[in-house]
This record gives C-alpha cells, sequence and structure tokens, in this order.
C-alpha cells in the first residue's frame, strides 16, 4: 500500500522510498514534506545494501519521507550536498538539512533520529 503526496506542507509521508533523478525533485520533496531523511547511495556499495532494508523500513514506519539518491547517476546533487562516501544519509526538517551522517547506523539510532525532528 502507498500513500500519494500532495503538495500541501507537512502532507502525509510516502511509505516508500521515493527515488530521486534531479535536484529540483529532491527539492520538491523537502518543501512538500516535514522531515525526509535522504539516502545517497550507490549500487556497487556494500554498505549501501546493507542498510538499504532499514531505509525501506524507515519509510514504511516513521513519519519521514525517505528519498533515495543514486550518486553515480546524480553526481551534481552528491556534490552539492558534499557527499565524499556512500553511504550518506542527509536528514532534512522543515525544509532546512540538519543532520548528515556518513556509513552504517543502526534502524534504532536513524529511527530516533528522525523522531527527534518529526
Amino acid at each position: 500500500m502507498t500513500t500519494e503526496t500532495t503538495s500541501d506542507a507537512g502532507s502525509a509521508a510516502p511509505t516508500e522510498p521515493v527515488h530521486i533523478g534531479n535536484t529540483n525533485e529532491l527539492n520538491d520533496l523537502v518543501a512538500e514534506q516535514d522531515v525526509v531523511l535522504t539516502d545517497f547511495y550507490a549500487d556497487w556499495c556494500g554498505p549501501c545494501q546493507m542498510i538499504a532494508p532499514v531505509v525501506e523500513r524507515l519509510a514504511e514506519e516513521t513519519d519521514a519521507a525517505v528519498a533515495k539518491v543514486d550518486v553515480d547517476a546524480n553526481q551534481q546533487l552528491a556534490a552539492a550536498y558534499g557527499v565524499r562516501g556512500v553511504p550518506t544519509l542527509v536528514l532534512f526538517a522543515d525544509g532546512e538539512q540538519v543532520e548528515e551522517i556518513v556509513g552504517v547506523q543502526g534502524e534504532d539510532q536513524l529511527r530516533s533520529l528522525i523522531e527527534s525532528y518529526a
């Protein structure tokens, strides 16, 4: 079951990760949602594959929207956020970048981080 987002600020978060193709798509999602966890990843990255199920559960079970950005396909977007290693998780709250985490993190830690801004 998937919920659709609307253009109203604070609309219901999607229950599945949203794959981002460009800067405008990320900006729109950040503007539409109160809290957005953005996963900058690469398909060839082992740690990214390890954290992928965690990111999917967070999308389904928390009030945060989850964005996924393939750094190979979106090099300019990754560079704009200073992504030098993957996975890099960037958390946005109320339209502003509030946290950046590099490397694999535990689900409980990420859930607590999201809830502290939700």
